[in-house]
């Protein structure tokens, strides 16, 4: 399983057959042989065998020195860290992802609340902006407050201030004595993941 763009959707596959999912689960508890996961996972030996072999194939699960069966954990961490070095934002945009990301915190013009993953909050917030204000326009606070209040009004979560507090420490927008304007170009680290 190499850590290439399309891993997650191969591993998603991977354990989207329910005998490969209770195989690697059984493995990762601790089961050392085929027999062993056969009975930790409640599969027949022809399934487990089917499932080994695969999970095998994909990297998931390796055999160690000794001769057991062990997840190949190394190759989830080499993932992780991929992703880490990525830049900010990327993994969510021109993916298809984007628009699962918004429809999951953005409904009809509302803010439902703002994730939890940062890179997804970013995306979400930069929405808003783009939906919100027009670049180069300069908006007294009051105006500001009121557009971003809109958002806010079906969430428990956040309110207008902390949202334009995000907004402004994202450079989304630029404030100057109580004056908002969005900036003409994404921030730098936005244009870069574009």
């Amino acid at each position: 399983m190499a850590t290439e763009p399309d891993t997650a959707e191969r591993l998603v596959r991977l354990f989207a057959e329910e005998s490969r999912a209770r195989a690697f689960a059984a493995v990762a508890l601790g089961a050392g042989s085929p027999e062993q996961v056969a009975r930790t996972a409640g599969l027949s030996s022809r399934e487990t065998a089917a499932a080994l072999r695969r999970l095998r194939e994909q990297g998931a699960v390796t055999t160690g020195d000794d001769g057991d069966l062990r997840v190949a954990y190394e190759v989830f961490s080499a993932r992780a860290r991929a992703d880490a070095r990525r830049e900010p934002g990327t993994d969510e945009r021109g993916t298809g992802q984007t628009d699962m990301v918004l429809r999951t915190f953005v409904r009809d013009g509302r803010l439902v609340r703002l994730p939890a993953r940062w890179t997804r909050k970013k995306l979400v917030l930069r929405h808003i902006t783009e939906q919100t204000f027009e670049p180069g326009v300069e908006y007294p606070e009051r105006t500001v407050d009121a557009k971003l209040r809109a958002w806010c009004e079906d969430s428990d979560e956040i309110d207008h201030v902390t949202l334009r507090r995000y907004l402004v420490d994202l450079h989304h927008l630029h404030r100057s004595e109580g004056v908002y304007r969005r900036p003409a170009a994404p921030p730098h680290d936005e244009a870069a993941g574009a």
